[in-house]
């Protein structure tokens, strides 16, 4: 096998074998520093992209909206003079977007948008016997609106579909009025609209205040409710790239004059704390190859020390100061790949048991851990170089060495 290698791989793999115990050790380091930052990265990739679904499952990346009404002062102050007034703000209208169809082929036009859907929503009662609850009342078209948020996979009873007649509601709601599927509602909103529906499906939005309060309805049936005919109150929008969703809105804010309130701006606390701890992870990932980085160096220089009469024997013999620099390099290389490999096995080890040991209640997975290829080359791929890098110093003091100064020594 000797045969073919390079003069430098046969001296680096010689020295590394001769220390077996210290090579272990070093590689074990590395196995554990690599094995760290698979799995925290593999542990926050699942438990963020689990968070950031159920954030956006039941809401719009963007929603338009009419401006609101400003108050403004129609009295002006002569130079010297003061006018006390009190500025009230205007009683409001009904929020309707005027030529909500134009601005809808709008956005579908835009290649940042994927799914457009209007809606008009607004407050209502139902009632059922003595029984009266305050809800949300949404008209949405159902064929665009699940493209926005995925009710057909939140129905747990019934099924997603809707006439003019019909209503969907939430497990909360239901279970407050003690209704199930099938049964009537009556519902009659500010506008003094009264109609009776009928319970076509159920769904579990995974919020009980979404639960209790969202009755979803077709939304020529809002509109004749809450008296919209013709208009909409919002234009859902779902995009292509979810965390550009606050610079889009602001593009479409100013390209169509209405207000759009990103679903970044509306959980500004969830985003802060998904990047602060994207942030913490990253300096956990930083300092721990850093740590890794640390021990192979000192590993080497040790080396060094110890084998400053075989380097300076080489450099007799005939060895360049290329030579020897890359020979150390080479291990610091190894030491690199071996562990990264050890660490990607002891990574999907730990990977495996925490899916074994982090169940829900009912015994199902708490979130999906995706074992990525990218990520353990990337790891792999950090490693050598980080080996390399640790091995700089080393090397350079090796190939400095004095070969006769070397041998006395």
């Amino acid at each position: 096998m000797n045969s073919w290698l390079p003069f430098e791989w046969i001296v680096a793999v010689r020295f590394l074998r001769e220390g077996r115990l210290q090579s272990l050790f070093i590689i074990l380091g590395v196995a554990i520093g690599v094995g760290v930052i698979v799995f925290m990265s593999a542990l926050l990739a699942g438990m963020q992209g689990n968070l950031f679904r159920r954030v956006l499952s039941s809401q719009p990346h963007i929603t338009l909206e009419r401006p609101k009404q400003q108050a403004n002062m129609v009295l002006q102050n002569a130079p010297g003079q003061l006018i006390a007034a009190t500025v009230q703000k205007p009683s409001q209208r009904v929020n309707i977007i005027d030529q909500w169809q134009k601005v809808r082929d709008q956005m579908e036009a835009r290649s940042d948008v994927v799914a457009v859907s209007p809606a008009a929503s607004g407050p209502a009662l139902v009632v059922r016997g003595s029984a009266t609850n305050a809800i949300s009342l949404v008209g949405i078209e159902p064929d665009h609106y699940s493209k926005i948020v995925p009710l057909p996979e939140k129905m747990v009873v019934g099924s997603f579909r809707m006439t003019n007649t019909d209503m969907l509601i939430g497990i909360q709601l239901a279970e407050d009025l003690g209704v199930q599927r099938g049964d009537k509602l009556r519902v009659t909103t500010s506008a003094g609209a009264s109609l009776t529906l009928n319970i076509a499906g159920i769904f579990d939005l995974g919020s009980r205040g979404a639960n209790q309060r969202t009755v979803y309805v077709l939304l020529s049936t809002a509109q004749s409710l809450l008296n919209m005919v013709g208009g909409v109150s919002s234009i859902d929008l779902t995009v292509q790239d979810p965390y550009a969703a606050e610079v889009i809105a602001q593009s479409i804010a100013n390209a169509t004059g209405l207000n759009a309130m990103s679903w970044i701006a509306n959980n500004s606390q969830f985003f802060l704390g998904m990047r602060a701890q994207t942030y913490s992870s990253l300096m956990i990932r930083i300092f721990v190859a850093l740590s890794v980085a640390a021990g192979i160096a000192s590993v080497l220089v040790v080396s060094v020390v110890q084998r400053q009469k075989e380097v300076g024997i080489l450099r007799a013999m005939g060895g360049s100061r290329g030579q020897i620099m890359r020979i150390f390099l080479i291990q610091g290389a190894l030491v690199g790949l071996l562990g990264s490999l050890m660490g990607s096995a002891f990574a999907m080890g730990l990977l495996s048991a925490w899916k074994l040991v982090a169940k829900n209640p009912d015994g199902s997975s708490m979130f999906a851990i995706q074992m990525d290829p990218k990520l353990f080359f990337w790891s792999a791929l950090i490693a050598m170089l980080t080996g390399l890098l640790a091995a700089a110093t080393p090397a350079i003091r090796a190939a400095r060495l004095d070969p006769v100064v070397a041998i006395r020594g």
